[in-house]
Order: C-alpha cells, then sequence, then structure tokens
C-alpha cells in the first residue's frame, strides 16, 4: 500500500497511538528517521501528531531510535 493511499484511508477524526507500533513504522526508515511529509503526502498536522507519537514511543522503548548494524 502507497503511503498517499493510507493517508487517504484515515479516518479524521482518528488518533494515533504510541502503542501501535506496527503502523508508527510505516512513517519511519530502516536507520529509524522520521519520513517528512513531501514524501508520505500527509498533511502538516498529521506529520506534528505523528512526530510527537513516534517520539514517544522511542521513549516508552518501542521503538528504536536507531537501526541496529
Amino acid at each position: 500500500m502507497d503511503l498517499k493511499q493510507m493517508e487517504k484511508k484515515r479516518p479524521r477524526k482518528q488518533k494515533i497511538d504510541y502503542k501501535d507500533v506496527e503502523n508508527l513504522r510505516r512513517y519511519i526508515t530502516e536507520r529509524g528517521k522520521i519520513l517528512p511529509n513531501r514524501i508520505t503526502g500527509i498533511s502538516a498536522q498529521f506529520q506534528k501528531e505523528i512526530k510527537k507519537t513516534v517520539k514517544k514511543a522511542r521513549y516508552m522503548a518501542l521503538l528504536p531510535f536507531v537501526a541496529k548494524e
């Protein structure tokens, strides 16, 4: 599924949860960096929400800060 299609299928009122790691992995690279919204095609508001959620998941040790090499 393309990332632009994923954004279109996302309901507007749904909040993204930091415990939903599988969904969050769609917005980060293999190295653990957050993809920019020009690549994912999501709105700036949703990009800020993704940023906060990914950072919270990293703090809670659900997502790695960097990839293993």
